[in-house]
């Protein structure tokens, strides 16, 4: 076994590449996040990407580099959904032919929310399907009056508890999304339970970065349990340790912010590792996809982009990084959910080809199946390797 390398898989958290061609099915044809990004704000700078190869992609309306440093093609989702988990987990190997239950339509069921109410010991309001930042906004008021916990939903799984931690305290606010999390099982399971801290000053109601994910169990191996079972690092910056409800992991740390993400990741660089740093970006979704706001989602693409360099020059010669997404949340789009679309794929380092071009992949498998062939792993998971194609 060869302790000298690493894979630095960074997931740039909704950035889709344009709608799959089941796209209909799930109420999204047309969308495409970044370039109805790029059409929104046409002097989008990210020259850090395009020189990896970024505007080579198929489907991505940006001038193509004719000597890209990097690797480049896209990756369709074979999982059920559109949703983080589906994304990340199939990125590790991981696809789900069933998708998650949604309650996007009717709220969960009153015998369940009367059951709920009765664990946490005090009444709940809301219970629908929201925009998060709306709907504290509407219903911030009477949480600040009643002291009731606003419960909502959305197209994706998920029951999410948001909370004035002035009027419910922050670990109160866990306790109850731990409590959700145990009684939504069967056929009320979830994919996460969300917990959604906000503050109230000055007469506006602010997200904090205290957010919480409580995830199901992966229901078998993916790419960490086998890195890990293989004796390397794998280090997860960000909600992956929620994700995948800290599994398969060696360490792991939360963020605040991208930056802060990029500013951790770089962390886990400097030192004497190997194996994988797995890391999520998730302003781009949380604070400009689910927001509809393009102008700051392109903003925050061109702060990541400028970051790129300092990844770069942290990489070993036997470094991999990997640069891609986990589904779209176009910002352009009507309503405030995830999009179906297929997701970016660059690769860079010294042992990457430069200009290779990888296609379309059947599956963001493929992702995990070419770290388990560049560590010299047996692929026990879904997804076909293409590291063969990009290799020097």
């Amino acid at each position: 076994m060869r302790y000298d390398k690493r894979v630095i898989l960074i997931v740039m958290d909704s950035l889709g590449a344009g709608a799959m061609p089941d796209a209909a099915e799930y109420g999204d044809r047309g969308a495409s996040t970044i370039n109805h990004i790029i059409e929104r704000v046409p002097g989008i700078e990210i020259p850090n990407l395009i020189k990896l190869g970024y505007g080579n992609i198929e489907g991505i309306d940006l001038t193509s580099e004719p000597d890209p440093d990097g690797a480049f093609g896209r990756a369709a989702e074979l999982s059920k959904g559109k949703d983080t988990i589906t994304g990340h987990w199939e990125i590790a190997g991981l696809v789900t032919e069933m998708p998650f239950q949604t309650f996007t339509d009717t709220g969960f069921p009153e015998d369940f929310i009367k059951a709920f109410e009765e664990r946490i010991g005090t009444k709940v309001i809301g219970n629908y399907s929201a925009s998060g930042t709306e709907i504290i906004k509407e219903l911030g008021p009477e949480q600040r009056r009643t002291g009731f916990p606003i419960v909502y939903t959305s197209a994706d799984s998920v029951f999410q508890i948001a909370a004035d931690t002035d009027v419910i305290p922050l670990e109160k606010l866990y306790d109850m999304c731990m409590i959700a999390r145990e009684m939504l099982q069967g056929d009320l399971l979830v994919g996460r339970v969300i917990a959604r801290p906000y503050i109230y000053r000055d007469g506006v109601y602010t997200r904090t970065s205290d957010r919480r994910d409580y995830s199901v169990d992966p229901p078998s191996d993916t790419i960490l349990d086998l890195m890990k079972g293989a004796g390397y690092e794998v280090d997860c910056v960000g909600k992956i340790h929620d994700i995948f409800n800290g599994r398969g992991m060696v360490s792991y740390v939360h963020t605040v912010s991208n930056m802060d993400g990029v500013d951790k990741t770089l962390d886990y660089m400097k030192k004497a590792g190997n194996g994988i740093i797995f890391t999520n970006l998730v302003d781009f979704d949380a604070k400009y996809g689910h927001r509809r706001d393009p102008e700051g989602y392109a903003r925050a693409i061109e702060e990541f982009d400028a970051r790129i360099p300092e990844i770069i020059s942290a990489m070993r010669s036997d470094d991999v990084l990997i640069l891609t997404a986990d589904h779209g949340n176009d910002p352009t789009f009507k309503g405030w959910n995830h999009t179906r679309e297929y997701i970016p794929v660059l690769a860079y380092g010294k042992k990457i080809k430069a200009g290779a071009e990888i296609g379309t992949r059947k599956s963001f498998a493929d992702i995990s199946a070419s770290i388990c062939e560049y560590f010299g792993i047996e692929n026990t998971l879904s997804g076909t390797s293409f590291i063969d194609e990009i290799l020097v």
